[in-house]
């Protein structure tokens, strides 16, 4: 007999979605035990980490990844990350347990309420199939509904569902799906109508053009025009090369600051990101009068949310490299728009600062390097001083939660394990997701986990200071330090080589041993650098 749970298994083998993340409950047992050789089993210790390393895995794949939830309670633990791969723009498909479809009725123990409407707004699609025999379908759609999307993709199974015999019914969803590419030439002579009359452009990269087509594409295409490049605010991923003579840094996220950096420029073209991603809000316009803006992404929300005089859907590498080949040549030379910062060493006795060690790491990384970011007090700075410099360099979560630095690096590496891949995290950041070092140290991941250690919520001490009262005084924060916590201690009792780093001497000594292993690594190293608050 053929089960329910033998057909949805060769729906997975076909697409070759074989790696499964999960933190098992008693829902999953029937879809979990006696696991075929042929499918990878990765054991999280947090449904936050089992998909934020299935979110790292599918990034750096470029194709879905699997995981696996647990209820109400699995599911309702992972939203936050579900949220971050959504806006990550990670391809997920996500199998949700749910009790005996049987006794349903009854609302027995573990039965999940309404876990549709629990995950509907963080995912691309969401389906509870009517019957057994539909959930290979289900998953079948689901993954492409994913990968077209971008996105995590949701099916909820009840449990005995697995078991049931499958009646060989079609699949209510294609076997291959693919995504056009070609550009179009109405769209594309709009655009270019619009940038050969334009006086000053400038571009404007986001996420969306993450992808060595777009990144080389993009590059022609400023070089062609003489424009200066602008990153999106808060994005998860660099959409421009950031060592090239054209980049002029990161957006700022309030509306003042986009004005001023886009000064001057009368039309604006932004690719692969909305326009503009704000983070506190400011009264004013986004632009200075007069300044068009165009935009073009593949992601039809984020052309429709921003305030464009056109907006283009579409594949941008493919338009953007057409674009380079219509618009005509501006003579101008590459000028070096970007301000680089030289960063002394600290002198004796002098407490090392974040920014001593993102000088360290920017002398000693090799291009290929992914650096994952969950540092919400250094971020500008590591932006400054740590340029990405090849496709998926660099990777945020653009939601905005923490916990997804440490078990993304993890599941990046896993991904793509020939390159070397460093997680910069905060200590308050770190405690979201510490557990996925466990999974790094079980499974031989050789990541670098760098953890900037202040013992405290160094961005809320500054925010709660910037409130300030009527007197002129600096706010006061609720919350306590927590300096007593040792990180490079919980790095060691989950299983991974654990240093604690205090001076420069240390950590310069400790990566030029460990930076040219990096590629070959097959344990994870944490470093716990204590850095002045």
């Amino acid at each position: 007999m053929t089960t329910v749970r033998d057909a949805t298994l060769a729906v997975l083998r076909r697409q070759g979605a074989t790696t499964l993340f999960a933190n098992p409950g008693s829902t999953e047992i029937s879809l979990l035990t006696d696991l075929p050789d042929d499918l990878e089993f990765v054991l999280a210790l947090h449904e936050g980490s089992v998909v934020g390393m299935a979110t790292g895995w599918a990034l750096a794949r470029q194709r879905p990844a699997v995981a696996i939830l647990h209820t109400t309670a699995g599911l309702g633990n992972a939203v936050g990350a579900l949220a971050t791969a959504q806006v990550d723009r990670a391809p997920l498909v996500v199998v949700v347990g749910q009790q005996d479809r049987r006794h349903l009725a009854f609302e027995p123990f573990l039965a999940g309420q309404r876990l549709d409407e629990l995950v509907r707004p963080h995912a691309v699609w969401v389906c509870e199939p009517v019957r057994a025999q539909d959930v290979p379908g289900a998953v079948a759609r689901a993954w492409h509904e994913a990968d077209l999307h971008r996105g995590p993709a949701v099916v909820i199974v009840p449990m005995d569902d697995w078991d049931a015999e499958h009646d060989g019914a079609a699949e209510a969803a294609p076997v291959r799906s693919l995504r056009t590419a070609a550009a179009d030439p109405a769209a594309c002579d709009a655009v270019a109508e619009l940038l050969t009359g334009s006086r000053s452009p400038a571009l404007v990269a986001g996420a969306g053009a993450d992808d060595e087509q777009t990144w080389a594409a993009l590059v022609a295409l400023a070089d062609r025009l003489a424009m200066p490049v602008w990153q999106e605010p808060f994005g998860a991923r660099a959409g421009f090369p950031q060592d090239h003579p054209r980049f002029a840094g990161h957006l700022p996220a309030g509306r003042a600051g986009v004005r001023s950096s886009l000064a001057g420029h009368d039309l604006v073209l932004v690719v692969g990101a909305a326009a503009f991603r704000q983070y506190p809000f400011e009264d004013g316009a986004l632009v200075e009068p007069g300044t068009r803006i165009v935009v073009i992404t593949d992601d039809p929300d984020e052309a429709l949310r921003s305030p464009a005089e056109l907006a283009v859907v579409a594949a941008p590498a493919a338009v953007c490299a057409e674009l380079a080949r219509r618009v005509p040549a501006r003579d101008a030379a590459p000028a070096d728009v970007r301000r680089t910062r030289v960063v002394a060493p600290p002198v004796a006795g002098e407490p090392l600062r974040p920014e001593h060690v993102f000088a360290a790491l920017a002398e000693r990384l090799p291009r290929e390097t992914v650096v994952v970011e969950e540092t919400p007090s250094s971020r500008a700075l590591l932006h400054e001083l740590v340029p990405a410099r090849a496709p998926l360099g660099f990777l945020s979560a653009a939601m905005g939660g923490l916990g997804f630095g440490l078990p993304a690096a993890v599941g990046v590496r896993l991904g793509s394990p020939q390159r070397p891949v460093v997680a910069v995290i905060g200590d308050g950041s770190s405690l979201y997701g510490i557990q996925a070092l466990w999974s790094a140290a079980h499974y031989g991941v050789g990541v670098l986990v760098i953890v900037l250690s202040n013992g405290r919520y160094a961005i809320m001490d500054r925010l709660a200071g910037g409130r300030g009262s009527a007197t002129g005084t600096p706010g006061a924060a609720p919350w306590p330090a927590f300096e007593e916590i040792s990180i490079s201690g919980l790095g060691t009792s989950l299983g991974c080589e654990s240093h604690r780093v205090v001076d420069h001497g240390d950590l310069t000594t400790v990566l030029d041993k460990v930076v040219p292993t990096l590629e070959r690594r097959t344990t994870p190293l944490v470093l716990d650098v204590a850095v002045a608050p």
